[in-house]
């Protein structure tokens, strides 16, 4: 038995609550990782998991063991790093979730600039809107928009994407300008609706002017859970929507989208948070990776109040 491939398989079991997610994460079979842990809780003569057909279980003593596997780990990968000086040049495969607009428009054009500066970072990124389970599909980190609700989760916030509301030409042509936002409540009007991940729902904006404040849920023809899908909505027409300011702008120079409500209102703006599990061990690739997201942040979302 390699101690060090038993240990990495019983923790990643525990993490994924499944030897086949496990198995899929570490590259192996599951035949290997159940063969590993078995002959780990042999050596050890100890119960570490309880299996039944349907999911796997940590035991008391398993749970013991599993906290001082995961430092162990840790400190192995810190070994590793200080021989192969990889703080100053960090290394290494990165799983990464990131929204799909803001892969598109602000990660990859910076891409190459992060890779020039740590040629030996590879990234696995899921680009996407939907919510991801950090330690069932061994991502190391997300980026997300919103608030972040899991509480098991360390969150850092990075910035804050300032949102204006916007309507095609098209739209406006067939339904006319609206000169309030009340006007899109109950009326003729439509807007374009956005499905949180969670919840399945289209969540109400909330806009602000001066002591006024007012809920705009709106009807919609379409509602999506991807962000491209509801930029592209709007852009042919189909109804009113609520846009970062980095995803309008080249569709507002172009004439394909207008801004509403240039009066004084204003939106909610949108929180940035990168995510990732407490037990994750941020590694130097993590690191780097996290500290080029808040420079980031920093030009195209900066966190409000500065």
């Amino acid at each position: 038995m390699d101690r060090f491939d038993a240990l990495q398989a019983f923790a990643r079991v525990v993490e994924a609550g499944s030897f086949t997610k496990a198995a899929q994460t570490l590259h192996m079979s599951k035949t290997t990782v159940t063969q590993l842990v078995q002959q780990l809780e042999a050596r050890l003569r100890v119960k570490l998991l309880n299996r039944t057909t349907r999911q796997v279980k940590i035991t008391p003593d398993g749970a013991v063991y599993y906290e001082r596997v995961v430092r162990l780990l840790a400190d192995l990968e810190d070994a590793d790093t200080s021989l192969s000086s990889a703080l100053a040049s960090p290394k290494g495969r990165l799983r990464v979730d990131v929204p799909s607009p803001l892969a598109r428009l602000i990660l990859m054009p910076a891409l190459p600039a992060f890779h020039e500066r740590y040629p030996e970072i590879q990234f696995d990124m899921g680009v996407s809107d939907r919510m991801v389970d950090l330690i069932g599909d061994n991502v190391d980190c997300v980026l997300r928009g919103g608030e972040v609700t899991d509480p098991s989760l360390i969150v850092r916030h990075v910035g804050d994407l300032r949102l204006g509301v916007y309507a095609a030409p098209s739209y406006l042509e067939r339904a006319g300008t609206p000169r309030h936002p009340r006007e899109l409540i109950d009326t003729h009007h439509r807007t374009v609706g956005y499905l949180r991940s969670r919840s399945g729902k289209v969540a109400p904006i909330t806009m602000r002017r001066e002591d006024e404040q007012i809920e705009v849920q709106g009807r919609y023809v379409v509602a999506v859970d991807d962000g491209n899908a509801y930029l592209a909505a709007g852009v042919a027409g189909m109804g009113v929507l609520w846009l970062p300011h980095y995803m309008a702008e080249a569709h507002v120079a172009k004439g394909e989208l207008m801004p509403l409500f240039e009066d004084g209102w204003q939106c909610d703006p949108m929180p940035m948070y990168v995510a990732f599990p407490p037990n994750r061990h941020v590694s130097a690739k993590l690191r780097a990776f996290i500290d080029w997201v808040v420079g980031l942040m920093e030009v195209h979302a900066p966190l409000a109040g500065r």
